[in-house]
């Protein structure tokens, strides 16, 4: 008998638990249970009316949907350069437009070419878990900045230069604003300070912005819908995404900008590990841009807010505690505080709450191995309805909790 084959080192990556989780709550639902899923970061509205018109309209007219240009069609690269200009006053040139599948590609092909096996990029903790685990995969040494409430969960100068003493130089700087999970995100003048950083160091700035425009400051603060790294530093690399703010994550669609001396090479890279984006999904995006589509997602974007608002007003009714602050995208990260009695650890009591009262949200050990023990991420992009309904029933499963560890005490 033969021995199994050996499986490469780079694929021994955690799965994303939000998946699982997913996976269990479509289970579920298909045995006949009633679930309120605040687990993924989807805006329940889906695409703006107009690009969902447009997708009819091309399968409508038959026309063979063939490969594109590797980094997408120019008229949606021309249309992501004239979304700069109209919301950053950005002159960026289409051809620094990398369109991608999804921003999970452009973090592939941004990280391919931007870094080395064995280089060093920093990021924050908690974070994304996607960026950690695909820079490992490609041989990339992490570097994690444990980042709490103190600095709004973003990484500082001096966080940074902490590290370059502890690890050695850096190759690259992973930030995201607003982040996920805690929706925090850094002011014009810390991204300023960052990105002065970065160029005194030589590290390559990567600024995930993709839920850019999903922020709850005033629209009369400079800056309310975030500041383009761009802006201040152009040898960044800007990546964002039709999943957030138009509601598009099915469609897997994301775009990259890119600098002058990565574009070729991220130009290369494309063409041989996906040869294109999904065509149709380039073909109905260039629709995103219009009038009506920006007016869809801005009313999205009015809803999350007034379910932000309830769940901020209604919060301490869970006893959670270290709330982060959610100056955007649409999530609530927290410690359990004393709802983690009587549970191992934040993936124990997520699960006990989906299996017992049908309300999925996300262990904090997704986003965080050292601190995630006792903490949790609620997605309110599932709309207002349904978070009021999901708190209602974590409020009542907490309660039966306690009152049964009570009992058993006596």
């Amino acid at each position: 008998m033969s021995q199994p084959l050996p499986v490469a080192s780079r694929a021994q990556v955690p799965p994303f638990a939000v998946m699982d989780i997913l996976a269990r709550v479509a289970e579920l639902r298909a045995a006949g249970r009633s679930v309120i899923s605040l687990c993924a970061g989807e805006p329940g509205s889906g695409a703006p009316s107009g690009v969902s018109a447009a997708a009819a309209g091309i399968h409508a007219a038959g026309t063979p949907l063939t490969y594109t240009p590797a980094l997408g069609i120019v008229e949606l690269r021309e249309a992501i350069a004239g979304h700069y200009k109209r919301w950053y006053s950005l002159d960026i040139d289409a051809k620094n437009v990398a369109v991608t599948t999804g921003s999970s590609g452009a973090f592939l092909l941004t990280f391919l070419s931007a870094f080395n096996a064995g280089d060093k990029v920093a990021l924050a903790r908690p974070g994304y878990p996607a960026y950690k685990n695909i820079l490992r995969a490609l041989g990339v040494e992490v570097i994690e900045i444990e980042a709490g409430a103190g600095t709004r969960f973003q990484p500082t100068p001096s966080a940074l230069d902490a590290a370059v003493r502890e690890h050695g130089p850096l190759a690259g700087l992973m930030l995201a604003s607003p982040a996920n999970p805690t929706g925090t995100m850094v002011s014009r003048d810390e991204l300023g300070e960052l990105t002065q950083w970065c160029a005194n160091h030589s590290v390559r700035l990567i600024s995930d912005e993709i839920y850019h425009g999903i922020t709850y400051a005033s629209p009369d603060t400079p800056d309310f819908r975030g500041t383009c790294a761009w802006e201040l530093d152009r040898s960044a690399v800007v990546i964002s995404s039709f999943s957030k703010y138009w509601g598009m994550t099915g469609w897997r669609l994301g775009w990259a900008i890119v600098p002058d001396e990565l574009i070729e090479v991220v130009d290369a890279l494309a063409s041989n590990v996906a040869l294109c984006p999904p065509a149709p999904a380039q073909w109905a995006a260039v629709a995103a841009f219009s009038e009506d589509s920006y007016a869809q997602a801005d009313a999205s974007v009015a809803e999350f807010s007034r379910t932000r608002d309830y769940l901020l007003a209604n919060v301490g009714r869970l006893g959670w505690a270290d709330v982060a602050p959610a100056d955007g995208a649409f999530y609530l990260y927290a410690s359990l505080g004393p709802a983690m009695d009587g549970f191992a650890d934040s993936a124990d009591y997520c699960s006990a709450l989906l299996e017992s009262a049908g309300v999925a949200v996300v262990p904090g050990l997704d986003f965080d191995t050292v601190g995630g023990r006792h903490t949790v991420r609620l997605s309110f992009a599932a709309g207002y309805d349904a978070v009021r309904e999901g708190l209602e029933r974590i409020v009542a499963f907490q309660d039966t909790r306690a009152s049964q560890r009570r009992a058993a005490a006596v």
